[in-house]
């Protein structure tokens, strides 16, 4: 009985086999043994090669709908538009006094230019470069060198240290370019790239996502209405990337690299570019003005927390709320009171301080925004017309502001520098007859080296202190004349 069980095994056994390989010859044979060469087996391979990619290299970045992103494009189109930075200025201004170094190295060494490098952006084909203003602050000149190696002196447009950019431009034609896109549609998860130029060794390319928007990480706190709302990324951006592109998978320019978050100066996961229509205003401004145009609102905000919900009986965390409204600014003049929560300013939606400030940092003074506020746990719209820092709607050229004092001004240069034994300055070559320099005393020839006392090393400078103060305010000018041992110190009226 077991013999004929053991058999009847064997049998069924033989014929399952049999029946496979009939099976496997009617519906596969066909489809895989075609011969090497020949168009069915090319045609073959690439399906099972793509397939085995799409199966096995899951590590390559694949969209929502399965498509790889191919990063070649976006890099070939961006890569010749990044440029090298070399900021020179010089040693003197770090060592100059100092008798040990005098000791052993003499005069001439602290003559000896020191050198900082960074990268910058081509944004038109004439020539105009966007960079970090940390990149050539203080500098005495910076040379650009393109991605083909040829190389540049630059002119410093102007500046804008609120927002960390500065404006280059250099003298050429038909140069490579990149177009600005819209930072807004930039979303959490989108791939983009991080180009620079640190080393002159022609542009440097990583890859990654954006990590978060609207970043306040707070390194420009020293700087009169800061504008700080970065896009986070985990692109890899070192120190002499500052001032590169944020560029997104269709090779548009979406953010100027500007920091990175590193205990040792080197990266470490996070980098932050400032947005592109932030870059677009600032630029403009520069190019129309000769000096940014900050609209101002006029409020003492913060960011809504649990607390504050539950002291001013809330409905929900959102928006920002208004902590205090100035006097005479848009905000009071408009009729935002404190304790309003500010919910969207022209349809935008606004959920913390940075978005807020990146919003109104848009605007120029004179322009009017619409605001949409929570009063009492009640929305209301209210138009608001921005003003500037001084409370007026006036848009102020940059030249208005070297007007005030009623002179003309030089930088001072290296030879001065070591004659007059001073770091840096400002000369006053030209004294008007019915300016504020000329009333309080001020003459041809004077140094001014410091200003509200903030060292002044540019004209740059002095706008930005006059600026700062505002018509109207008392300032104290130090310096010296050449020739005196004296420091003279003036107060002088902007009228």
């Amino acid at each position: 009985m077991k013999a004929i069980n053991l058999l009847g095994n064997v049998v069924i056994s033989l014929l399952s086999a049999f029946l496979a390989i009939i099976l496997y010859a009617n519906f596969y044979e066909k489809e895989l043994q075609t011969e090497p060469g020949t168009e069915a087996h090319e045609q073959s391979t690439l399906e099972l090669l793509n397939d085995s990619n799409q199966v096995k290299f899951t590590q390559m970045p694949v969209s929502l709908s399965g498509e790889i992103f191919d990063f070649t494009t976006a890099a070939e189109n961006s890569v010749n538009a990044v440029v090298h930075v070399t900021s020179k200025y010089n040693l003197r201004n770090n060592y100059y006094g100092n008798p040990l170094y005098e000791f052993f190295f003499g005069d001439q060494y602290s003559r000896q230019p020191a050198v900082s490098f960074g990268s910058g952006v081509i944004i038109t084909d004439d020539g105009y470069i966007v960079t970090n203003n940390h990149v050539i602050e203080q500098s005495d000149e910076i040379q650009v060198v393109l991605n083909d190696r040829r190389t540049y002196t630059a002119e410093l447009v102007g500046t804008d240290p609120g927002t960390d950019l500065a404006l280059l431009k250099i003298d050429g034609k038909d140069l490579p370019f990149l177009t600005m896109g819209n930072s807004d549609d930039i979303k959490v998860g989108e791939w983009v790239l991080a180009i620079g130029n640190p080393f002159n060794l022609t542009s440097t390319v990583t890859a990654g996502i954006v990590s978060a928007k609207a970043r306040n990480i707070n390194i420009l706190h020293d700087q009169q209405y800061p504008i700080e709302s970065y896009i986070q990324t985990d692109a890899a951006v070192n120190k002499g990337n500052s001032g590169g592109a944020l560029v997104n998978m269709k090779s548009e320019l979406v953010g100027i690299n500007s920091a990175i978050l590193s205990p040792s100066g080197a990266y470490s996961g996070y980098s932050f570019a400032i947005p592109v229509n932030i870059v677009r205003k600032v630029v403009s401004d520069i190019i129309k003005y000769g000096e940014v145009q900050r609209a101002v609102l006029g409020v003492e905000i913060t960011n809504i927390t649990k607390e504050l919900v539950e002291k001013y009986n809330l409905d929900k965390i959102e928006g920002v709320f208004i902590a205090s409204v100035t006097d005479n600014g848009a905000a009071k003049e408009a009729g935002l009171k404190s304790g309003d929560v500010i919910l969207e300013i022209n349809n935008v939606k606004i959920n913390s301080v940075a978005e807020l400030t990146e919003q109104i940092g848009r605007y120029r003074p004179g322009e009017k925004v619409n605001i949409t506020i929570k009063r009492a746990n009640k929305k209301k719209q209210i138009e608001v017309i921005l003003r500037n820092m001084h409370g007026t709607t006036k848009i102020i050229k940059a030249d208005e502001y070297l007007a005030i004092l009623g002179a003309d001004f030089q930088k001072l240069s290296a030879s001065d520098q070591r004659r007059l034994s001073i770091e840096t300055g400002v000369k006053v070559v030209d004294v008007k007859d019915d300016g504020a320099l000329k009333k309080a005393g001020v003459k041809e020839g004077f140094v001014i080296t410091y200003i509200q006392g903030k060292k002044i090393a540019h004209v740059d400078d002095i706008k930005r202190v006059i600026k700062n103060s505002g018509y109207g305010a008392e300032i104290e000018i130090e310096g010296m004349y050449p020739g005196s041992r004296y420091i003279y110190v003036y107060r002088v009226e902007l009228e």
